[in-house]
């Protein structure tokens, strides 16, 4: 075993690669505990769209240990939460518990992770809950503006299609095609096992040793972070222009954008306060023009999302239809003067200011103190201390948020809108 500590952040690699990285928080009496794993559905090929979010719910049917009772009630028992998601680039299953529980918490992930049965009854039972989940999706039209938005940037790529595929995707998937992708994915080098709250790390790791057993036996080093769009294929072609997704809805769902900057580009930091200024908060230039001075919006903010290799920004409105037009005039405007102008000195420390709290207020649990670092652990060259990430935000500068500004929102853009109308050609792409 390999074990490196750094402050109160303590990471060892297990035989077979698999990694356990902790943070003590002596003050809480409680712990939380996350298996992350290295693939997201941006990895699936044509023959398993939708595979790994499937996978996600199959884990929780059953092990040679556990049924699907069996998990829910043991953990039910202790008053401990459990859950799990599926990103664009890795999984997650996660337990919240009191800190005495932490050894069950282990074992039943643990479990889950390892020895799922995966059997041909419980995939085509699942089937109906996954279809389930993509209609609901389909029902909300502000998932739907995000879907096509999505689609219209990266198209159809693995990047550019839904996370829990398509309901043609999830009809034809076999049990055959959905278990190849767990042996081949759930391998231990590609997994990382988090754990943040009232712990002591080499118990943890002890637990995870014992409950992972067998799966270690085999030579391996743990997989390298994702830092590119490996498993994507080359570098994407983004598109741009309108996608308009007509429904007999009340509201216009506007989603304007435009493909932005990677997770470990530098320039994140500059985009991130230019963001905050511009549409993060109640006195961003868009919250206060659209929906302060004029009443046009009840919702309306910006945002930036980041990949491996790639990454996101846009506006999301919801209007009445009646005044689309109007409200896409005013983003436009509003894109323009921020990439001739910049922000004033007052959008510049707000924007930092709200960066800075969002990050620090986030950490303040041990459920978003374990996210951080298996995703660190997942998709980042190393854990970056907080101190320096804040410091990375405060030494934004005006010229930064020009260039950033000059090169990313002036980009060819995308246009999804969803609502009662009929024809694309009658929206302009600002």
């Amino acid at each position: 075993m390999d074990t490196e500590r750094t402050g109160g952040v303590t990471r060892t690699v297990l035989p077979g690669g698999l990694r356990v990285i902790t943070e003590s928080l002596p003050a809480v009496r409680s712990v939380a505990l996350g298996i992350w794993v290295g693939v997201g559905s941006r990895d699936e090929d044509t023959a398993h769209v939708g595979a790994t979010h499937y996978l996600e719910h199959l884990l929780f049917k059953g092990t040679t240990r556990r049924t699907a009772l069996d998990i829910s009630s043991q953990m039910d028992a202790v008053g401990g939460e459990m859950n799990a998601f599926t990103a664009k680039e890795y999984t997650c299953y996660y337990a919240r518990v009191l800190d005495a529980d932490l050894p069950l918490a282990v074992d039943i992930l643990s479990d889950m992770v390892t020895s799922s049965l995966i059997t041909r009854q419980d995939v085509d039972a699942e089937r109906n809950v996954v279809l389930d989940e993509i209609a609901m999706n389909d029902d909300d039209p502000t998932d739907t503006v995000h879907e096509a938005f999505t689609a219209g940037l990266f198209g159809d790529t693995p990047l550019g299609r839904p996370i829990l595929g398509t309901a043609d995707s999830i009809n034809a998937i076999t049990r055959e095609q959905i278990y190849e992708h767990y042996q081949v994915r759930y391998t231990p080098e590609h997994l990382v096992v988090a754990a943040a709250g009232n712990l002591d790390h080499d118990t943890v790791t002890a637990l995870v040793t014992s409950s992972f057993g067998q799966a270690l036996h085999r030579a391996a080093a743990p997989a390298a972070p994702r830092l590119d769009g490996h498993g994507a294929g080359h570098r994407l072609a983004t598109g741009a222009g309108t996608r308009l997704i007509s429904r007999g809805i009340e509201q216009a769902n506007l989603m304007l954008g435009c493909e932005a900057v990677a997770r470990t580009d530098q320039r994140r930091f500059a985009l991130g306060v230019l963001n905050a200024a511009f549409g993060g908060g109640m006195s961003s230039r868009l919250f206060q023009e659209v929906r302060e001075k004029r009443g046009l919006a009840y919702s309306v903010y910006s945002f930036a999302t980041q990949q491996a290799d790639t990454g996101m920004w846009g506006i999301y409105v919801g209007c009445l239809p009646s005044k689309a037009d109007e409200v896409l005039a005013i983003c436009a405007e509003e894109i323009a003067a921020v990439v001739d102008g910049g922000l004033t000195d007052a959008e510049l420390a707000r924007g930092k200011g709200q960066v800075r709290g969002s990050i620090v207020l986030g950490l303040e649990d041990p459920s978003s103190r374990m996210s951080r670092l298996g995703k660190s652990e997942l998709v980042y060259p190393r854990l970056e201390p907080v101190d320096e990430v804040l410091a990375s935000i405060d030494a934004v500068t005006h010229d930064d948020v020009r260039a950033v500004a000059a090169e990313i929102l002036t980009r060819p853009k995308v246009l999804a809108v969803v609502g009662p109308f009929d024809d694309p050609g009658a929206f302009s792409v600002p």
